[in-house]
């Protein structure tokens, strides 16, 4: 299954619009707006929250926290390296390698790729497609989209 990740471009705060496959509209990602740190809320479309998205104040490396559900379910925090990036992930036993212009990314559950993130070029505002092999993991699998796409916000 996929989803399609858009960011509104004209708007107070860094919005996004989620849709399923179909091009039907899924979920609202929402960023607070006067907050020095990413807060960040995805809700469905009826506009109850299913999580968020809360960054750690860290001075180098972005560090994120994510609630599914209200609940605290793991971390993600990007690390420093010179060409490859890559993520330290305590997020549901994943590992996540990315390639050398942060355009692409693969999600592991031990050998088996279980995501795969892909930034599309030539839009106006980030456009990010999710593929994910398992549609249980569509939630967990936004979440770390956004939380990838928000580390790599801070770190330019």
């Amino acid at each position: 299954m996929k989803l399609l990740i858009k960011q509104r471009v004209f708007s107070w705060t860094d919005t996004y619009d989620v849709y399923d496959e179909n091009g039907n509209p899924k979920y609202l990602v929402k960023n607070e707006m006067f907050s020095l740190v990413h807060r960040i809320h995805v809700t469905n479309m009826n506009g109850r929250e299913i999580g968020r998205i809360i960054q750690n104040f860290t001075l180098f490396v972005p560090k994120f926290d994510v609630e599914i559900g209200g609940r605290p379910f793991g971390t993600i925090e990007k690390k420093f390296t010179l060409f490859y990036p890559k993520y330290e992930l305590n997020y549901n036993g994943w590992r996540c390698e990315g390639d050398f212009l942060a355009w692409d990314y693969d999600v592991y559950s031990g050998c088996s790729a279980v995501v795969h993130i892909s930034k599309e070029l030539f839009h106006w505002g980030d456009t990010y497609v999710i593929d994910i092999a398992d549609p249980k993991d569509e939630i967990m699998a936004l979440m770390l989209a956004i939380a990838i796409d928000a580390a790599n916000c801070s770190n330019n």
